[in-house]
């Protein structure tokens, strides 16, 4: 494995994490409480140390599980990260938004008893529009939680329904050393709107969404259907016919041969000087040996 610091925070942080959206049961499956420790034990076997989690990823359902696992191991061994402003709804992948300075504290106090933890390394804005993030309550209630010790360090994910790099430009104003974007081989656009302003502010930037939601993991070819339960049920059919012929122009042109294709994804990444880690998704022990051995490929 290998290692960089995350931004201003001075944490070290391993190149690839664990994303766990899919604890939280949207993408096809549910989890038992031995799946995640299987999986976190292997991560942490191979180096992994940083977790991303969100309030919403059912309702604390992905926390509540990576709680589970945490309290039975070393919690220093990991940089935990998990997010704010939004409450699951079991109704088709829907949530509700809560971006009040009350509703944040008592979402961030849900989410260390989820986590069975006392502190929180990253906590993010979640995807939230400029408009709720121009919030000075909220911002004054998070430096008090970082005051506190609840919280280590401030960040921002972008949301990708929009530009919204007005977030990234004012990242150090609200307090924030972090961002999360979603960046990949079929996905450029932070490369424009927020990585020259990340680097400008040194702020640590955790790639979200690397293999495409598995598009880039080379497992799926045209005509590739999923179940009514994953989230990509949902995508717009003739965008993941472009998606998926144009992974197959990569994997034949710019993947070398005898390279793992995800592997390959993941490093790619990772070769931006802006990028600090990747988070990945492991459905299994597999899958997150898999995730960690594109460390091998980065310089």
């Amino acid at each position: 494995m290998k290692y960089r610091k995350l931004g201003s925070t001075g944490l070290d942080v391993s190149v690839i994490g664990v994303g766990t959206w899919q604890f939280g049961g949207e993408w096809g499956k549910d989890f038992s409480q031995r799946e995640v420790d299987d999986i976190l034990h292997k991560a942490n076997e191979l180096g992994i140390n940083f977790i991303d989690t969100a309030e919403c990823y059912g309702d604390h359902l992905s926390e509540k599980l990576i709680g589970g696992y945490l309290k039975n191991n070393k919690r220093n061994d990991w940089v935990v990260a998990t997010k704010f402003g939004h409450h699951f709804l079991n109704d088709g992948f829907k949530r509700a938004d809560e971006w009040s300075a009350d509703d944040i504290v008592k979402q961030l106090d849900t989410s260390l008893a989820a986590l069975q933890t006392e502190y929180i390394d990253l906590y993010q804005f979640h995807s939230g529009s400029d408009e709720v993030f121009n919030n000075d309550p909220l911002w004054t209630a998070l430096d008090k939680q970082v005051q506190a010790g609840k919280v280590r360090h401030l960040g921002i994910s972008i949301s990708s329904k929009a530009d919204t790099s007005y977030q990234v430009d004012s990242a150090t104003k609200v307090g924030a050393e972090v961002i999360q974007v979603v960046y990949n081989r079929l996905d450029r656009k932070p490369e424009e709107l927020f990585f020259p302003a990340a680097e400008r502010q040194n702020l640590g930037v955790l790639a979200r969404v690397p293999l495409a939601s598995g598009y880039l993991s080379g497992k799926y070819k045209q005509g590739a259907v999923f179940a009514e339960t994953d989230v990509r049920h949902g995508h717009d059919p003739k965008e993941v016919a472009r998606q998926l012929q144009l992974v197959e122009e990569i994997q034949k042109h710019e993947v070398p041969e005898g390279v793992n294709m995800a592997q390959w994804a993941l490093a790619w990444c990772l070769k931006h000087p802006a990028v600090t880690l990747v988070i990945p998704g492991s459905k299994n022990v597999e899958q997150v040996t898999m995730n960690a051995k594109a460390a091998e490929l980065v310089e």
